[in-house]
């Protein structure tokens, strides 16, 4: 009989051990795997998603989407996951060769194409609720722990908006004239400049083209031209040059430059380029 009983106690414990294990690979393994686009989607997927998300970005953040190629790596990202996060934007007509070639018929895609440029603190509010609600109808269980966080990061973003209003407030910057990538020029509004023309990425700059650009900005006093890093960084450098104004470089994305992996953190390297432009 006692060695009936050690039997049932060793087997017991054996049971409680498998059933440890077995928790311990639960918990590793209940990550939503989210595949994103840009660095634009993951930042935030990241933000709203905390440790319940494991997030893929495809293109790299200071690279267009328009000029973006396939790599097989991209292909087994979305075999793998449970949720594909694009902007449907024209630039990323990769995505549905990529979805077709990953043959995953548990994902689900989701487009989160919101108009703007989303730098701009009201479009980045939009896209946190466009991607709370993707993450919440997935992973529907988790839902209140997604909202909790979504509204933590908007109240972040709404914060961050007064803080740089107040940095700008006073420097009469519509009284700046400026040209900039037509993909900032929103966000060049919002920040308060005056844009007097924007232009195309640098295969679209014909020297037709640049020298109505070029006779636009003597025309209107541009006294600063701001590129943009992912459409291609150098495309109103020979602008500035027949200008003989300063040029400065934006990122669009976050990540594109060293420090910026957050929305706030990108927003702040732009603001201050303007800063040391202006105190120039």
């Amino acid at each position: 009989m006692k060695k009936f009983r050690l039997f049932l106690a060793g087997i017991l414990v054996l049971g409680l051990g498998l059933l440890t294990l077995g928790g311990c690979r639960t918990a590793t393994t209940a990550h939503l795997e989210v595949v994103t686009s840009t660095s634009l989607l993951a930042q935030i997927v990241e933000r709203v998603g905390g440790n319940l998300v494991s997030v893929v970005n495809i293109i790299p953040p200071a690279q267009c989407p328009g000029h973006f190629d396939v790599k097989p790596g991209d292909i087994q990202k979305l075999a793998d996951a449970g949720l594909f996060l694009l902007h449907g934007w024209q630039g990323e007509q990769f995505s549905a060769e990529l979805v077709a070639s990953a043959n995953n018929p548990d994902l689900t895609v989701v487009p989160v194409n919101i108009p703007g440029n989303w730098m701009v603190p009201s479009v980045q509010i939009q896209a946190v609720d466009t991607i709370l609600a993707a993450l919440s109808d997935v992973d529907s269980e988790n839902a209140a722990t997604y909202q909790e966080a979504a509204a933590a990061y908007k109240a972040s973003v709404t914060a961050k908006e007064a803080e740089i209003e107040a940095r700008l407030a006073g420097l009469n910057l519509p009284s700046i004239n400026v040209m900039c990538s037509n993909q900032l020029t929103d966000f060049v509004q919002w920040l308060g400049l005056n844009v007097v023309a924007d232009f195309g990425r640098p295969e679209d700059l014909t020297p037709q083209v640049v020298q109505g650009l070029v006779d636009t900005g003597r025309t209107g006093k541009v006294t600063l031209i701001i590129d943009n890093l992912q459409s291609g960084e150098d495309a109103g450098k020979g602008l500035a040059e027949e200008l003989g104004c300063q040029r400065v470089v934006f990122t669009n994305f976050p990540g594109g430059f060293d420090n910026t992996e957050t929305w706030e953190k990108a927003l702040d390297y732009d603001v201050g380029l303007v800063l040391g432009a202006i105190a120039q």
